[in-house]
């Protein structure tokens, strides 16, 4: 029983581990409670639309745990994977443009809007099988699979590392990016794939599809976190943090360096593009902006202001930047590249550790006060023994 536990519950052995999974348990269950239970104009009325946003945000966490386990634990600094999170929220996409039917703008349910009005004449073979929820989803996983198999493949037996590899991956994305703008690619161009309808047979502006969108992508979050301890707490992950930090002599003692690179980055791909599939309903449009490579960078900045090398802290840290991002978005919009450029430098040069290494110093801090004030100091008193010896005598 102690073995199956250490297998399937690394994370529970600690008390941040604990205390993230009982969080996400916690928000699941309490945000629909108060979504669906309160009612609307009460005070602890959470609306649908901050659901789908909160939704969004915990979108986000995934794709930084994902990116935080090739970076933080293995030294892969990838400013591309971006593209991983488009290919899979266009997986989904496709599923959803194949839903609309006959209600569309020219009512026709063989092809989306967007080929009708390019005059195409029957529907790509790379959209057969989208009208089915499984295939899509599974192209979600594989789709980005395959990509970072590839591209791993090439780069890693190359043993191409350090800004070289960065490089390389912000310029996949931006391929990536230019290819999806071209109408004749078939998947609508600048304007992406939106107007979406119904999923699995409900309305995709439903409160009840809402909530439970919500759910799904908390519950990926935890299946996320609880794969990445497992990871990172075995043997696999020892050696994914030896070769970040010597790959050399990694290499040197007998390990394949790049066979252990290949497969955190193809399942970072993978947790990365079902987090793009879970996005994509919940805000409804997804288009080739997703592979800019900007959206990359700020997805390093997300894990760095975290905590790289912390999960809990990518996930932290991803959604406290992009709720800023709403703030400065709404009220001063003009500042938040300068807001978000500035946080990354001072995170980087005062908090190397990000918001997690900062709480647990805080933390470390606290319980050495603890400790000092518990500690009884040897006091003499002298006044009080004459009168105890004469008491006694």
């Amino acid at each position: 029983m102690h073995s199956l536990r250490y297998l399937f519950f690394p994370s529970v052995r600690d008390a941040a581990g604990r205390s993230m999974l009982i969080s996400l348990l916690a928000v699941a269950i309490i945000v629909p409670i108060l979504n669906l239970l309160v009612p609307e104009g009460h005070f602890l009325h959470v609306p649908t639309y901050t659901v789908s946003l909160l939704g969004k945000y915990l979108c986000y966490a995934v794709l930084a745990v994902a990116l935080d386990l090739v970076w933080g634990y293995c030294g892969i600094l990838s400013l591309g994977h971006g593209a991983f999170f488009g290919l899979g929220g266009y997986a989904m996409g496709m599923y959803l443009m194949r839903q609309i039917g006959d209600r569309g703008v020219y009512g026709n349910p063989d092809l989306p809007d967007f080929m009708v009005f390019l005059s195409w004449e029957k529907l790509p073979w790379f959209w057969y099988g989208f009208d089915m929820f499984w295939f899509a989803l599974l192209m979600a996983m594989v789709v980005p699979a395959l990509l970072a198999y590839v591209f791993g493949w090439l780069a890693f037996r190359s043993r191409v590392t350090g800004v070289y590899l960065s490089i390389i991956t912000q310029a996949l994305v931006y391929a990536l990016m230019l290819a999806f703008f071209m109408n004749e690619l078939g998947f609508g161009g600048n304007n992406g794939l939106t107007d979406f309808k119904d999923m699995l047979g409900y309305s995709v502006q439903g409160q009840g599809l809402r909530v439970t969108l919500f759910v799904l992508t908390t519950l990926l979050l935890l299946v996320s976190f609880m794969i990445g301890r497992f990871i990172t707490e075995s043997k696999l992950g020892r050696v994914l943090v030896s070769i970040r930090d010597a790959e050399s002599k990694a290499r040197f003692i007998g390990y394949r360096v790049e066979h252990y690179k290949l497969f955190i980055f193809v399942v970072s791909a993978v947790l990365a593009g079902l987090a793009g599939a879970l996005y994509v309903p919940q805000v409804g449009i997804i288009n080739p902006g997703e592979f800019a490579p900007l959206k990359s960078i700020e997805i390093v900045v997300w894990v760095a202001v975290g905590g790289r090398g912390s999960l809990i802290g990518a996930a932290l840290g991803a959604m406290v930047v992009n709720y800023a991002k709403t703030w400065f978005t709404s009220a001063l919009p003009e500042v938040w590249l300068f807001f978000l450029g500035g946080l990354f430098v001072v995170s980087t040069l005062f908090f190397p550790q990000g918001l997690m290494g900062l709480i647990r110093s805080l933390h470390k801090r606290a319980l050495h006060q603890r400790w000092r004030l518990r500690q009884k100091p040897l006091v003499d008193e002298p006044e009080s023994l004459p009168q105890t010896v004469t008491e006694r005598s």
